[in-house]
């Protein structure tokens, strides 16, 4: 059997075990096109991985996916021409293309728009669609898409949920409530948002602390009592630090270029037990997996009010937070890589692929 072509931009660590999990069921190959990145846990070096991968352009993975080396072509909706390259590659090869889905809402920024008339196109055409989540697929069906299946988003439960390490370690507490936001400290995460509301809650600095963990152009922002900045932490840090919060906040709001795909975040955060506060601009509400008043609080995204009003109703209410919390670590259970992996295998095979262990 012929491998299956896997074009995307890069691989972050958080998605390492989701490839491993799928070269465990099919025989993939990787290649990577590089360029700008939203994701903030990506760091100069690509980590190592557990399959063949290729450095191409953009142009060089179309040539590929014609290359009739491939059983199979999948390519997600990063880069401006890599798409249609893989697309097109694989129509000349004559073999399946699977489009691994992560929008859920259309960038309006001129490449976007540009762009759209074509990807809509591709949504129509491509042999099946594998997306992030309900919500993804909702958008892609509006949009001609068809065979659709779901690959939902996981990080490493068995790591995010594990002890603080070393074991000598305190869990990170920097006041009796703490409030952890992980990401990067630009608007469109809604950090302003974030730091509006967490002034409106009236807390005092000496009980309870904002923790922000990451970089960005919004730092400046957040000098004020009760803020703590600590920068970006390596992932046993940062586990500590959840390990120490009380609730995980995630405002991101939409702007014409962003909407927040799904944020991992809360799948680590969960992990560890923690009730989410999120907006319904994040994907994994949207999505289905933080739910308000199950695992976690939703409030509308840009509202600074209403984010308030879910922090202190958290804060004055232990016993709230850990019911939320048990039932957060209940339900992030079953995004594992191996779901994830089974997702993409069911897409290949819906598509027509017969990929070994397919």
């Amino acid at each position: 059997m012929k491998p299956v072509l896997f074009v995307t931009n890069y691989v972050p660590p958080a998605r390492v075990g989701a490839f491993a999990a799928l070269s465990e069921r099919i025989e993939v190959e990787l290649a990577l096109f590089g360029g700008r990145t939203r994701h903030g846990a990506v760091g100069a070096r690509t980590p190592e991985l557990p399959l063949p991968v290729q450095h191409v352009t953009q142009r060089e993975a179309g040539r590929l996916a014609a290359s009739g080396r491939y059983g199979a072509v999948v390519a997600g909706t990063v880069g401006r021409t890599a798409l249609p390259a893989a697309y097109m590659g694989a129509r000349r090869a004559r073999v399946p293309f699977v489009l691994w889905a992560s929008l859920w809402a259309q960038p309006r920024g001129p490449a976007g728009l540009a762009g759209y008339p074509l990807v809509r196109w591709i949504y129509a055409h491509a042999d099946a669609v594998a997306t992030y989540g309900p919500h993804v697929s909702d958008y892609v069906r509006r949009r001609g898409a068809r065979n659709v299946h779901e690959a939902p988003q996981a990080v490493d439960g068995a790591f995010w949920g594990g002890a603080v390490e070393p074991a000598a370690a305190a869990a990170q507490r920097r006041a009796p409530f703490q409030c952890a936001f992980v990401g990067r400290l630009e608007r469109e995460k809604g950090v302003r948002t974030l730091l509006c509301a967490w002034r409106m809650t009236g807390f005092e600095a000496s009980h309870a602390a904002l923790v922000l963990a990451g970089r960005g152009p919004e730092r400046a922002r957040a000098a004020a009592p009760g803020i703590v900045f600590v920068g970006e932490l390596g992932a046993p840090e940062l586990r500590n630090f959840y390990a120490g919060s009380d609730v995980v906040v995630v405002p991101s709001i939409p702007t014409r270029t962003f909407r927040e795909p799904w944020g991992l975040v809360v799948n680590e955060a969960m992990h560890q037990g923690l009730p989410i506060v999120a907006t319904d601009a994040v994907g994994a509400a949207a999505g289905g997996l933080v739910r308000d008043g199950r695992n976690g609080l939703v409030v509308p995204a840009g509202d600074a009010a209403a984010l308030a009003g879910a922090l202190r109703r958290l804060h004055d209410d232990p016993r709230e937070r850990e019911r939320l919390g048990a039932a957060a670590r209940a339900d992030v259970a079953s995004y594992t890589h191996e779901a994830w992996a089974q997702g993409m295998t069911r897409a290949l095979a819906a598509a027509g692929s017969r990929p070994q262990g397919g």
